[in-house]
């Protein structure tokens, strides 16, 4: 396939839209050896570009974001060229999702190297002690009380302007997305590897309180991964 191809491919079906992106082993884990890398190959991390390439904000739990290691975000010179010509600025925005701040250093690059002003999500009662060192390199937005209240988060994105929402996780921010109905689309790709016991899912935490039916839109094999793309509420057909 070639590019133009693949971001047709992914085009989105609505202008609000949140789908999340996640690769798995074949048996199920979201990780392995702790990471969500070592699944992903050169077929996976083209689909991971061009969602990112896609999209207007990308949102993560801070636990994925100290855990793999998450830099500044910024795109190749092609996919920051790609986003100008469709009126886009030339990065999206980082946002990152934390109940306590807890393990994310203002000081990091993803923060004080953003070519865009990142946005940090917490509850809105959470000390302002904790929340100084971090309204100096981010925008703050407050959105629920003790955890953080993703329907209200989702909109304050949007009422900024950043319609187009990619998730890549963790697993509970994935959990609380499904159990608040609030994800359009799932990005899977099934890696050939079988890693056994003990790794958690894609989704975990928070239970639905029903399953949500999907639509399979398109399985592409490519060096031995499925890369799945499913849908839920689409009117695109």
């Amino acid at each position: 396939m070639t590019d133009d191809e693949v971001y047709a491919a992914y085009a989105p079906p609505a202008a609000d839209w949140l789908r999340v992106n996640f690769v798995s082993s074949a048996d199920g884990a979201a990780t392995l050896e702790g990471l969500s890398g070592p699944l992903s190959g050169e077929e996976d991390k083209r689909v991971f570009k061009v969602l990112r390439a896609r999209c207007d904000v990308l949102l993560a739990g801070s636990g994925t974001v100290a855990a793999e290691g998450y830099g500044p975000l910024v795109l190749s010179a092609e996919r920051m060229a790609w986003r100008r010509a469709q009126g886009l600025p030339e990065v999206p925005v980082m946002a990152v999702v934390s109940r306590s701040l807890a393990g994310l250093d203002p000081e990091a690059g993803i923060f004080t190297e953003a070519p865009r002003r990142p946005i940090v999500v917490v509850p809105a009662d959470l000390p302002e002690t904790q929340l100084e060192p971090f309204r100096e390199v981010a925008d703050v937005v407050a959105a629920g009380t003790g955890a953080v209240d993703l329907p209200a988060a989702v909109a304050a994105l949007r009422g900024r302007g950043l319609r187009q929402i990619l998730c890549e996780g963790g697993p509970r921010v994935f959990g609380d997305l499904i159990a608040d109905d609030l994800a359009d689309e799932l990005d899977l790709t099934i890696s050939p590897l079988l890693v056994g016991a003990g790794p958690v899912r894609v989704a975990e935490g928070r239970a639905a309180a029903e399953a949500r039916p999907l639509e399979l839109r398109h399985v592409i094999e490519a060096g031995g991964n499925l890369i799945l793309r499913y849908l839920r509420g689409s009117t695109d057909e």
